[in-house]
């Protein structure tokens, strides 16, 4: 059965930024559909009200608060799970985000920390993680019944801005950017064993949006911006992070699977005028 592909029965998962939003939502999609999933974000208090959620859908969920701009943190998430779970298949690396900016009011130290936190930390857990990616194997995914030949995935979660130009995104689009074309340098790195694949996510109806979400003006210049006239919700990204995690993306690796309304152009404009 083809819905047989999109399962990760048994599988041991990682997703970074999961309090809430797309990280949240990717984290109980991975448990619906059969992983055990380590969860972690800042906040404790939104961490427990997912792991409930997994583990309504009869998965196991470890909660670890943590700040992921240290490095170490970051790392360290690779083995608790493989300890926790017995095996680390899948990595999502959902932690990102940087304020816009004018172009004079972005300084070198807002780049470096725009490529810190989108990158960086992306690269310290998958980096971790690669010894027990490469002993993913067997279990549902294995055999040419479940879609090739089992392994570990890594799914990044970029954007849209990383190929589309916007005045104000100067730090946030170069490290999507960066982020999606480490997601292809790293999968040829690490073929055959391991994929990595990323998501270049439009707008979605996150804690990020939430003053567009309250602005009647603002949401629909947005939806009216976007070919598919309507905002993203969590669980559009959250089927596409299943999809290249589980063997249904078995042959799928260093792609940047866009999903985002189809816009060519940034849907809101930051009323930044010329110098």
């Amino acid at each position: 059965m083809i819905l047989d592909r999109f399962r990760v029965e048994g599988r041991g998962a990682v997703v970074t930024g999961a309090g809430r939003g797309i990280g949240a939502a990717s984290a109980v999609a991975l448990a619906q559909a059969g992983a055990d999933v380590l969860i972690s974000a800042r906040t404790e208090e939104q961490l427990v009200k997912v792991a409930a959620e997994i583990e309504a859908a009869g998965r196991r969920a470890l909660v670890v608060p943590a700040d992921l701009s240290d490095l170490d943190a970051a790392a360290a998430l690779a083995d608790r799970a493989a300890a926790e779970f017995g095996r680390l298949d899948i990595v999502v690396n959902n932690v990102g985000g940087t304020m816009p900016r004018p172009f004079l009011a972005t300084k070198p130290h807002h780049l470096e920390n725009a490529f810190q936190f989108n990158v960086g930390i992306a690269h310290a857990l998958t980096r971790a993680a690669v010894p027990h990616l490469l002993r993913a194997g067997g279990g549902a995914a294995s055999g040419s019944t479940a879609g090739g030949t089992a392994g570990g995935a890594v799914v990044n979660i970029s954007s849209v801005m990383g190929r589309v130009a916007g005045r104000g995104y100067l730090a946030y689009g170069s490290a999507k950017a960066a982020l999606a074309h480490y997601t292809r340098l790293a999968a040829l790195d690490l073929a055959p064993k391991i994929r990595v694949n990323a998501i270049a996510v439009g707008s979605v109806a996150t804690s990020a949006l939430d003053i567009v979400m309250t602005d009647d003006g603002l949401r629909t210049q947005m939806e009216d911006n976007t070919p598919l006239r309507r905002i993203g919700e969590p669980e559009d990204i959250a089927a596409a992070v299943l999809y290249l995690a589980s063997p249904a993306g078995a042959y799928v690796t260093g792609s940047v699977l866009e999903v985002d309304g189809g816009i060519d152009r940034p849907n809101l404009d930051l009323g930044l005028e010329d110098l």
